[in-house]
Order: structure tokens, then sequence, then C-alpha cells
């Protein structure tokens, strides 16, 4: 079982140094990957941008989107954003993406919302091609550098509506589970995948990778955790907020049984998901889990 962490960039107050120092102390500590959360109408700040400052004090980590809004953006720039990325961390990037269900995020991009699935399936297919160094005119040349992993970064998919799981077993490397509290429902989900994965004729099996919200330490700084995943989770109402904020792990031996029945599921990676930002949350997690 691999135990991956996401910058705490989502969470109100986070400073620039913040992040640059929870990047350093990610690939010094044991983690496996370091995520970046996408969430356009809110203080998150680009994922993209993100990893990209992680590839200038990080050499060991991967470094993932966990998950980027694709529909948000051009194929082309996005194809070309990640290999970049790529390249810069001598192929360390996995792309996690989705088509997100957040309107709010759409209006901020200009973004149509409604066909976000169908221009989501089109970007994958241009996005392949891109990373494949295909041109797109007669003596033109191929769009951005290429790419260090053959045929481009690994991508994972996140939703669970049927065409999002569809679309793992036809376009994708492996399924990227929310939350991590509902053993069942993760394990449910991730059976549809493999029926999908086996449905497109594709070897092996599909990664299976779930995110796991979580906040270490006294009495205030739960507190504050479950009041920045409230504000997170906001949107989709109180009393979903108040379940997403009631169900983040806040003990080491809560979190550690938790990754244990994950990986009892299948599950092969575990991103942990900070709900407070103080540096010591990444050392807590740590000492935790390793």
């Amino acid at each position: 079982m691999k135990i991956g962490i996401a910058l705490p960039a989502n969470i109100p107050g986070v400073g620039s140094k913040d992040l640059i120092d929870w990047a350093r102390n990610c690939d010094a500590a044991p983690f496996s990957t370091l995520a970046a959360n996408d969430r356009l109408a809110y203080v998150t700040g680009d994922p993209l941008a993100l990893l990209a400052m992680a590839t200038g004090v990080t050499t060991r980590v991967r470094l993932m989107t966990s998950v980027i809004v694709a529909p948000l953006r051009n194929a082309g720039v996005l194809a070309t954003q990640a290999a970049t990325i790529d390249s810069l961390s001598n192929g360390r990037l996995t792309l996690g993406l989705a088509v997100g269900g957040r309107e709010d995020d759409y209006l901020a991009a200009l973004a149509p919302y409604r066909d976000r699935g169908k221009r989501f399936d089109e970007m994958l297919a241009h996005m392949k091609r891109i990373w494949a160094g295909e041109t797109f005119m007669d003596d033109s040349n191929p769009a951005g550098p290429a790419p260090v992993q053959p045929g481009g970064p690994e991508i994972l998919i996140g939703g669970t509506a049927p065409a999002a799981i569809a679309r793992v077993g036809r376009s994708a490397d492996g399924f990227i589970a929310g939350g991590g509290g509902n053993l069942e429902r993760a394990r449910d989900v991730y059976e549809s995948v493999l029926a999908s994965w086996a449905e497109y004729g594709r070897p092996g099996k599909p990664r299976f990778l779930s995110g796991l919200s979580y906040a270490l330490g006294g009495a205030a700084v739960i507190e504050q955790a479950r009041v920045n995943q409230h504000h997170y989770y906001s949107w989709l109402g109180d009393k979903v907020a108040t379940g997403r904020a009631q169900g983040i792990v806040t003990t080491p031996e809560a979190m550690r049984e938790t990754i244990a029945g994950l990986e009892s599921i299948g599950v092969d990676e575990v991103i942990m998901q900070p709900t407070h930002s103080a540096a010591e949350q990444l050392d807590r997690a740590a000492a935790a889990v390793f």
C-alpha cells in the first residue's frame, strides 16, 4: 500500500512559503505522491502551477492532480502543460482528471457546463494525440515538449457516474475515489470499474486510489479542521457539508484502521488530504502511517 499526501492549498489562509515547505518535506518523508486539488471558484491555486512549483523543490515523490476539472480548460494547452511538468519532473506526473460537478467553476471559467462529459472525452483523445507527437497541419510542428512517459502521463479518472466508470476502461490507467470513509461504496464503484476494464479488453487491472481527509492534533486543531471542511463542501448544502466535516479522520488509530480497510478492498494508494494547514499535519500523518 502506497501513501501519498495532498498540498493544503484549498485551506483558506495557507501561504506560498507553507506550500513550498510542505512539498519539500513531503519529498523528504516516505510519502509516495504529492497531490494538488482543483477548484476554480475558491482559494485553491491552480494545480498544475502548484505542481510546477513542486518540480523545483522535489526529486523523488510523484506529482499528481487529484483531480483536475479538465473541461474548464483548453485540451491542447492542458496537454502541453502536463507534458512540460512531466518533462521537468523526469516523468513523475500522474493526471487525475474528472468533469467536476460545481457549476460555479464553469461560470468562473466561461466554459459550458451541460456538455462537459462529451467535451472531456474529446479532450482525452486530443491530448493523447499531442503526447504521441501528432501534428494538425501540413508542415506544422508537434505541440509542446514530448512527455518523458511513453504515450503521456498516467491518467486516473475521478467520478462515480456511469460515464466516468466507462471512461476508465476506455481511456485511462486507473480510478481515484474521493473521501475514503465509505468502504462499501468504494468497493462497489471499483467493481464497476473492473467490469468496464474487462468490457474494453484491457490487460491487467486498473490502478485504484482513494482520498482520505484527516486532521491530527488537539481539540482546537480538529475544530478548525471541521470548519475548513464544512466551508469547502458548503456548496453541497449544510447537511452534506456537516457530514463531510464530521467524517474526517482525527486520530492515528482511526487513520491506520481506515487505510487497512481501504487496502482490504483493493486500494493501491491512499492520498491523505489535510483539512488543517499547520505544517505539523504532514509530520503527524507520517508518524501515524510509516
